[in-house]
């Protein structure tokens, strides 16, 4: 089979690999139908993060059950299925707290070892526990793949950051980062209830998208001046919740500032050195909350699915980009100059 590999910065092919295939009696082998690029996998793009020479990479995907274990229950061959982009047990005490992201027997799609998404096929540890079925007319409806392609990351990343940073109805949100993840959050406010969402971002293209997402005011300006514009907006006192989706110590430094006392930080933005040098102590004076981290997606799909398959919510203008798998590299170029938002690698 083909799959998506990483030979060192700026160096992704697709090559020959050995088919996915079931190893242990919990494995299930999803024939890839979607996979998609995530702005994660540029860091590895760029050499920010180490991958071994011919590593696999992708972690997004959905597609048809082919194969199951023996001990595998809850799917079977011919199933449409969507897989969050960690694989978890469902039953140890991490996935019972709603923590599979924390799971004992849990992993990365990618990681050394394991299939990455972008390929034809890949094998599942823990199907039982990690995926999650699809109406099978979805199949035929492209938009509504796309769609439910998104919550095997980021909706339910998006939806991390607003759950953690408190948005409730009635508040004000300011949403640091214009890509997919912040984009997904100015959604993910919106049903939660907020009356009013900020987004910091530069890009008419993504921030295009925020609107029609339901954001009602647009900050191009970064860093201290970005933070004065939403005080201006909110009476000078700030807002109720910020979602930070870009993991520097600025981004940070502006959610901090932009945030007014008693409120709430969600951070989902993998971080870069965002902690370092933050002063702890406007934290602890203005009673600022912060909450977040690696998105339990697996724990927030029953919730976000129905929203999906009615099409309350509805994540596909993230992908404004759609390649086959043999030029998935192109993908990552357009993401990495930033002439796309989001890649979706069809198969």
């Amino acid at each position: 089979m083909r799959a998506t590999t990483i030979h060192g910065p700026y160096d992704i092919r697709v090559e020959e690999v050995p088919d996915a295939r079931v190893q242990r009696p919990q494995d299930a082998v999803v024939q890839v139908l979607r996979a998609c690029v995530c702005g994660s996998d540029l860091w590895a793009y760029r050499g920010e993060s180490a991958r071994q020479p011919g590593q696999r990479i992708g972690h997004e995907f959905l597609g048809t059950v082919v194969e199951t274990g023996s001990d595998v229950r809850a799917v079977r061959p011919g199933d449409l299925v969507v897989a969050p982009f960690t694989w978890s047990d469902g039953t140890c005490g991490f996935c019972a707290e709603g923590l599979p992201t924390s799971c004992a027997n849990g992993g990365v799609w990618g990681a050394a070892g394991a299939d990455g998404g972008q390929g034809e096929a890949v094998r599942v540890p823990y199907a039982d526990g990690t995926l999650v079925r699809l109406p099978a007319a979805a199949a035929s409806d492209d938009r509504l793949l796309t769609a439910l392609l998104a919550l095997s990351d980021v909706m339910g990343t998006g939806h991390h950051a607003a759950v953690s940073a408190g948005v409730r109805p009635g508040a004000t949100v300011a949403v640091v980062g214009d890509g997919a993840v912040g984009l997904c959050a100015v959604l993910a406010a919106r049903r939660l209830g907020a009356e009013r969402v900020i987004v910091l971002g530069r890009h008419a293209a993504r921030t295009r998208v925020a609107r029609s997402f339901g954001a009602t005011d647009v900050v191009a300006e970064r860093g201290e001046a970005a933070v004065a514009a939403v005080r201006e907006l909110t009476g000078g006192h700030g807002v109720h919740a910020v979602v930070e989706a870009v993991g520097t110590r600025q981004s940070m430094e502006t959610a901090v500032g932009a945030v007014r006392p008693g409120g709430g930080i969600g951070w989902v933005g993998v971080p870069h050195g965002s902690g370092a040098g933050l002063d702890m102590s406007v934290l602890f004076r203005r009673n600022i909350t912060v909450r977040g981290g690696i998105a339990p997606v697996r724990a927030y799909l029953p919730e976000l699915l129905p929203d999906v398959l009615e099409g309350a919510l509805d994540p596909s203008p993230v992908f404004d980009l759609s390649v086959g798998l043999e030029s998935v590299a192109d993908g990552y170029r357009a993401m990495d100059d930033r002439s796309a938002l989001k890649a979706v690698v069809t198969f």
